[in-house]
């Protein structure tokens, strides 16, 4: 099966959308059971009580608390506008920021980060200057502190339909930021897992967009997934990585399975590094992870740095490469950005 395919339909009884490239899922959206807050969600909170020892603020939510760590200014009891920007783990705050984003298929309006800006991915020069006039235009007698990001999927859409998009994000965002008085509230939903799929997977645009009713069946969607709740996940070659989440990090252990030629380390930890952000994403796994490459000698060090700085160079998902450690395995630290995959399909 070749090509971009986005797959819409249901799995556990709530909506759910993949994204299939050539025969294989590199991401899959699904709705949190229950009325958990959407990614995206904005709310107004109020600021509670101060948390020194880690450097940030507990505000109230209309139900539960956030974790803030942008405290400048703040004093308890204060009304402050909050989004969602990742997940939490079980009896933890959500994490929030005040740093707003209101997205949108073709643009982003950015509060408190004025600017014009076109996304680095459109790179034809006539057609940057034609959004750049574009961009003008739509936020022509907005409020100076708003900014405009422009999105590569701007590109290929219709000027009208960009530009009435925009003219929808600022009327919101202008409710949004005015509404500041009262006790905590949602204001804004996040994004559901399909309304996520329309909007951040339209570029390159998919070759086929399959949705309803048996659109998972036809694809294998439901057995991509599954595959995923298994720890093994078999390399070319025929190695094999071991992910497992634990409490305080994720442990991945790289094996080379049956072949014993002189490259063989090499080679697995390579497929393994090549395979290992769709991995994360998929499962949902952020925080610390460590791996355990299988053993090589530390001249081949190098090649396998630079797959691994190619790979998470593209990972949507903020990502630091923290390197070897005397023990000879290496850390990295992802954001969580979303709920495990196990926990999200319980």
């Amino acid at each position: 099966m070749k090509g971009r395919v986005v797959v819409l339909d249901d799995l556990a009884g709530r909506p759910a959308a993949a994204l299939i490239v050539d025969g294989v899922l590199q991401d899959f959206l699904l709705d949190p059971a229950g009325d958990a807050p959407l990614p995206g969600a904005i709310f107004r909170a109020i600021v509670d009580r101060p948390m020194k020892g880690q450097g940030g603020v507990f505000v109230k939510l209309p139900q539960g608390s956030g974790f803030l760590r942008q405290v400048s200014g703040l004093s308890p009891g204060s009304a402050v506008l909050v989004q969602v920007s990742g997940t939490a783990e079980p009896g933890k705050a959500l994490p929030v920021t005040t740093r707003l984003l209101f997205k949108g298929r073709h643009a982003i309006l950015t509060p408190g980060a004025p600017g014009l800006n076109i996304s680095r991915r459109i790179r034809d020069e006539d057609a940057r200057s034609a959004l750049e006039v574009l961009a003008a235009e739509a936020m022509a007698g907005s409020d100076p502190t708003l900014g405009l990001i422009l999105r590569s999927a701007s590109e290929a859409a219709a000027e009208d339909e960009v530009a009435d998009e925009i003219a929808t994000l600022r009327a919101l965002a202008a409710a949004v930021l005015a509404d500041v008085t009262g006790g905590p509230e949602l204001l804004v939903d996040g994004a559901t897992a399909q309304e996520t799929a329309w909007r951040d997977w339209a570029d390159p645009a998919p070759d086929e967009v399959a949705e309803g009713a048996g659109a998972f069946a036809a694809f294998g969607v439901a057995e991509m997934v599954d595959a995923l709740l298994q720890p093994r996940v078999d390399l070319p070659g025929g190695g094999h990585m071991m992910i497992e989440p634990t409490r305080a990090l994720v442990a991945v252990d790289v094996n080379t399975g049956p072949d014993t030629s002189p490259a063989a380390s090499l080679k697995a930890n390579i497929a393994a590094a090549r395979d290992l952000p769709r991995q994360l994403r998929l499962r949902g796994l952020g925080g610390q992870v460590v791996i355990d490459f299988a053993p090589m000698s530390k001249k081949d060090r190098a090649p396998l740095e630079q797959s691994l700085r190619g790979v998470f160079r593209h990972e949507g998902s903020e990502t630091s490469l923290s390197g070897w450690t005397p023990l000879g395995l290496y850390e990295l630290v992802r954001k969580r950005d979303r709920l495990p995959l196990a926990e999200v399909l319980k």
